[in-house]
């Protein structure tokens, strides 16, 4: 009997392996993807895989289901090693039933779930599915909801991350819009509530899937996706690259990085960065990569909210999320997406102890009816709210414009940000010299903007006098006036006085950001 069973063993196992069989494996080959055993070998360190529930089978008996009985249910779980630390992992496999979800399967998703909670390790979900399994009704949808409230749960307690690796569609969405980060694949995955012919029926737009929910539409209009890959092994080389500047867990400190680059590294070339006319737009990623070690930054949403900037790099060895105006999009000005953009990292980096550094170069919130009428208000709220809150170590540069409330967004002082720098081509002003002019020597200038060359004196007198960095150095509200090649040691010893930062906040259940 145990030779018996120990054969039934390997069968299964086996069976379990193959997934929908060779024939549905190539067609996953034909069309450029992995099968989904494929992806998670590829992603975990080699040989560090141990595959949970490899057994389990569906229960349904209707429609004539049981019929078909696949040992795993199509859905591959467990754990293993990145970069030598534990993650946990799930993948569907589109070559059984499509990848749906079913009762058994979804038990198996909130299973490895809880066991990364309970063991404070990332969980990444690997998705390639056609959504619920029909047959199986409210039972499907129940399983959807107990992966939602893991997620839930999860947030801001362990990294959860989501590869769409195919069609993911219907309810099945909420889940990757609830973990912190979504990877992409060009021309491969596609995400959306209701497809094209149903939007079709109900609104008679004809849209195509790609042009509704392909990787670079929610990469560069939605902002739902994060990184765009150009392929399988390209899109799980990143997971593991983001993994590499993340904490375990919310208690854990983010992994230290040897590096070569000198802590005490000037660079001259940064003190002619900014250009001398204040209009003139600049690249703020060469500030970045010029400050940060190795020049190696990993920017996230690099398609989306263009206008600002953020991403993971090292600074020291030590990992840091850069918030970073751009002034070469939209002269750097926060709208809203922009500020839900930046809003969302900064949670993020609160969440896991990643300190954050914030590059300003900002005239303003970004004016007309558009703004106004999507709720330029309410969106720049989200972008304060997440800066006041934040306890993690903040640190602020100042390169050029810090104008109105955008200043006091940015990372100002006021906002129990630690170190404020400036550089002496900063101004800190309630708005720009050529409005100011406008209002305050309105009578002295005829027809509100005046001879030419009063107005350009009076400009002139206005940023001598006040959008300069030294007034704001005279109230403390900028620690430091630094020569700008001086930038990556004043961040790094900055960050080695607040390695051990402790702060807080007044005690509550949750705050209630504006949403």
């Amino acid at each position: 009997m145990a030779m018996d069973r120990l054969e039934e063993l390997r069968r299964r196992k086996a069976a379990a392996e193959a997934g929908g069989g060779p024939e549905r494996r190539e067609r996953q080959h034909r069309e450029g993807r992995l099968t989904a055993r494929e992806r998670v070998e590829l992603l975990l360190d080699e040989g560090t895989f141990e595959e949970l529930d490899k057994l389990v089978r569906h229960r349904c008996r209707d429609f004539g289901m049981e019929k078909h009985i696949v040992d795993g249910d199509g859905f591959i779980t467990g754990y293993g090693h990145v970069n030598g630390r534990p993650v946990c992992v799930f993948a569907q496999d589109f070559t059984v039933f499509g990848g749906s979800l079913s009762e058994a399967n979804a038990q198996k998703i909130v299973k490895v779930m809880d066991l990364s909670l309970r063991n404070g390790c990332p969980i990444i979900g690997l998705n390639d599915s056609g959504g619920a399994r029909i047959q199986e009704g409210v039972l499907s949808l129940a399983g959807y909801a107990d992966i939602f409230l893991r997620n839930t749960l999860a947030s801001g307690v362990v990294p959860q991350i989501s590869a769409i690796m195919g069609p993911c569609a219907g309810g099945a969405v909420y889940s990757p819009a609830l973990t912190d980060f979504v990877f992409m694949v060009d021309g491969a995955s596609h995400m959306f509530i209701t497809g094209p012919d149903v939007i079709k029926t109900v609104t008679h737009e004809d849209v195509s899937k790609e042009e509704l929910g392909g990787g670079m539409t929610h990469n560069q209009k939605s902002g739902v996706a994060h990184f765009l890959a150009s392929g399988d092994a390209h899109c799980l080389r990143m997971v593991r690259r983001l993994l590499s500047f993340l904490p375990q867990n919310n208690l854990d400190d983010a992994p230290l990085r040897a590096t070569s680059d000198p802590p005490d590294r000037e660079d001259p070339q940064l003190d002619s960065v900014v250009p001398e006319q204040p209009d003139v737009p600049y690249d703020m990623r060469g500030v970045i990569l010029r400050v940060v070690d190795d020049g190696d930054f990993f920017e996230v949403q690099q398609h989306f909210a263009k206008n600002i900037v953020i991403g993971f790099a090292h600074l020291d060895g030590r990992p840091a999320g850069i918030v970073a105006n751009q002034p070469a999009h939209l002269a750097g000005c926060l709208d809203i997406d922009s500020s839900v953009k930046a809003a969302r990292f900064v949670r993020f980096c609160d969440a896991f102890n990643i300190p954050i550094i914030t590059f300003e170069d900002v005239p303003g919130f970004l004016p007309g009816t558009n703004q106004e009428f999507g709720g330029i208000i309410r969106h720049g709220a989200k972008l304060l709210y997440a800066y006041a809150e934040a306890t993690v170590p903040k640190i602020t540069v100042i390169t050029r414009k810090a104008y109105g409330g955008a200043y006091c967004v940015m990372g100002s002082k006021h906002l129990r940000t630690d170190m404020n720098f400036a550089y002496p081509t900063a101004e800190i002003a309630v708005m720009g010299p050529e409005g100011a002019v406008n209002i305050v020597y309105r009578r002295e200038l005829t027809g509100g903007d005046g001879p030419d060359k009063a107005r350009k004196a009076k400009i002139q007198e206005f940023r001598d006098r006040f959008a300069n960095p030294f007034i704001a150095a005279e109230r403390g509200f900028v620690d430091d006036v630094i020569e700008p090649r001086q930038t990556r040691p004043k961040l790094i010893r900055a960050l080695r006085l607040l390695e051990n930062k402790t702060d807080s906040s007044p005690r509550k259940k949750h705050g209630n950001i504006p949403l």
